[in-house]
């Protein structure tokens, strides 16, 4: 590993993002000065804190999953970066998840389990908590589900922790950046039946629709359609399982904050409102090399390596000239198929005191069709008359993120990327609207509108202007199974040296747990790199 061979080399990131932050912080760890570029005004990326009338709204993710991967970035040193340690602990940990007391992470934020992880209401009015307790699932599943639905949990819960034994302890931070690495998996995915697809997956163990459902809607929380992602992310729910969902007191923003006070206790320096127009690249002995980017102020930084938390697409289709770009040409670009999009209302309201009689911190609410909506949003890529969502209601557990006497919430609709061209102009305060209704009128919250004093949203036009994603997208390229491992983005540029990428648009892949596994998994490549004399 790198080992004083950074002195005095400098590091210039994009983005400061989860992604990009965890970045930063491991390069300051190996010795890189280094400079995190954000385009806003404020850190955090899609993980942006919105403020108003006294509420406080995480804009992005909510859902903390791992949180030893947190604890592992805070306890970083100057010098140390303990690339050699093992990813994960000897021994994991079975049973009913509890606290988490990390040493170093309690020194910058407070870290405490949510139960249930998630309350799932379907259609019909009926829900399903799940918890990771063996007992009350297996109780829940009993109820809702059909003759044989219980065995089948069974055989669901067996084979998932064989799927994430595999896929996630033993090769979750495996950097696929060739095919013969790819190849060596090839028959453990097969054995593991983990290339047939999540919805597939969990037909084979349960009747009931709303036990597939229940147990294959994980993957949306990182833009991944259940009917087309692989059945190795049916590991998502054993790494709920194994390691609970976590929330930061004070919003994921607190962890940001954290974040951003440990990059600068290492040394690192964070400019805002300093927006990349291109990443530079100049010919040194044959090789393309980036060497510092240039600023929408027309301002040039040089550096010896960038590292982009940026969306793919954006970065090399806007940030680089297509000259230095063969592996991820135009065409190679634009044919990678984008995750969803998101419409995401943000709200506050008048406590009635009955809310948490209903609802739970996380909520997923199902709408009346499952496979349906999946294909309207990503195949028909139309905005369908019925919608499911994930209802955040964070001041039941925190309620100083919202004034005495008030919850601060949102409510998240899967919606097709702006490939599907619909006028979100036109559409989004409607749009709101009907979700306001729904969520008042089938008794989630009633008399919503009545109590409302703050509502604001994004549509899929924030993520393309604003946080610069290719066609809007949320989550990066889709996850199916041609572009997952080798077939994704790759995190050392195939077409440049010393140029990096990280987060939700490499490998492994999208939500809060990936995108910090990413950063460790670029730090290797980058300390492997300049041991070189890169």
């Amino acid at each position: 590993m790198l080992t004083g061979m950074s002195i005095g080399k400098t590091a210039l990131v994009i983005g400061s993002g989860i992604g990009g932050l965890a970045m930063g912080i491991r390069l300051q760890s190996l010795g890189f000065d280094t400079t995190i570029l954000e385009k806003l005004e404020a850190p955090g990326g899609r993980a942006y804190v919105r403020r108003a009338q006294g509420f406080t709204f995480d804009m992005g993710p909510t859902v903390i999953t791992a949180p030893q991967f947190i604890e592992e970035l805070f306890a970083l040193e100057r010098g140390k970066p303990n690339l050699d340690l093992p990813d994960f602990p000897a021994q994991v940990p079975e049973g009913k998840p509890g606290a988490f007391h990390g040493p170093s992470t309690s020194k910058y934020v407070q870290i405490i389990p949510i139960l249930p992880f998630y309350r799932i209401y379907f259609d019909d009015g009926t829900f399903f908590d799940y918890d990771g307790d063996p007992e009350h699932t297996r109780a829940q599943v009993a109820r809702l589900g059909e003759v044989g639905d219980l065995e089948g949990y069974e055989r669901f819960h067996r084979d998932a922790q064989a799927i994430f034994q595999r896929g996630f302890l033993e090769l979750g931070y495996t950097h696929f950046g060739d095919l013969a690495t790819m190849l060596r998996i090839v028959p453990d995915l097969l054995r593991l039946d983990a290339v047939r697809t999540l919805f597939s997956f969990s037909r084979k163990y349960f009747k009931s629709p709303k036990l597939q459902q229940v147990f294959s809607f994980e993957t949306l929380l990182i833009g991944g359609n259940p009917l087309a992602v692989p059945a190795i992310y049916a590991m998502i729910h054993f790494v709920e399982k194994t390691w609970g969902v976590h929330f930061a007191l004070g919003g994921t923003g607190a962890l940001i904050a954290g974040f951003v006070r440990k990059f600068q206790e290492l040394g690192g320096q964070i400019r805002y409102g300093a927006e990349v127009t291109q990443i530079n690249v100049e010919r040194e002995g044959g090789k393309k090399v980036a060497r510092g980017v240039t600023l929408e102020s027309g301002e040039t930084l040089r550096a010896d390596l960038v590292v982009s938390n940026g969306d793919y697409a954006h970065t090399y289709l806007k940030l680089i000239e297509p000259r230095y770009r063969f592996w991820n040409s135009d065409w190679v670009v634009k044919a990678r198929r984008q995750s969803m999009s998101l419409f995401v209302l943000y709200f506050g309201f008048k406590a009635d005191g009955r809310e948490g009689e209903t609802l739970r911190h996380h909520n997923i609410l199902l709408g009346p069709r499952y496979e349906g909506l999946l294909e309207d949003i990503f195949t028909r890529k139309v905005l369908a008359r019925d919608f499911s969502q994930y209802l955040h209601l964070p001041t039941l557990t925190d309620p100083s993120l919202a004034p005495p006497g008030h919850h601060a919430a949102y409510t998240l609709v899967p919606v097709p990327h702006n490939g599907s061209r619909l006028d979100w102009e036109l559409l989004g305060e409607p749009f709101a609207q009907k979700v306001l209704r729904f969520l008042e009128e089938r008794g989630y919250l009633p008399n919503l509108r009545q109590r409302l004093v703050y509502q604001s949203f994004i549509t899929p036009d924030y993520f393309e202007g604003t946080l610069n994603s290719y066609l809007g997208n949320a989550f990066g390229p889709e996850p199916v199974l041609a572009q997952s491992a080798f077939f994704r983005p790759h995190n050392r540029s195939e077409d440049i040296a010393n140029l990096y990428l990280v987060g939700a648009g490499a490998q492994p892949g999208a939500g809060t747990p990936s995108v910090m596994m990413s950063a460790k998994m670029t730090a290797r490549l980058i300390a492997e790199d300049f041991a070189k004399g890169q």
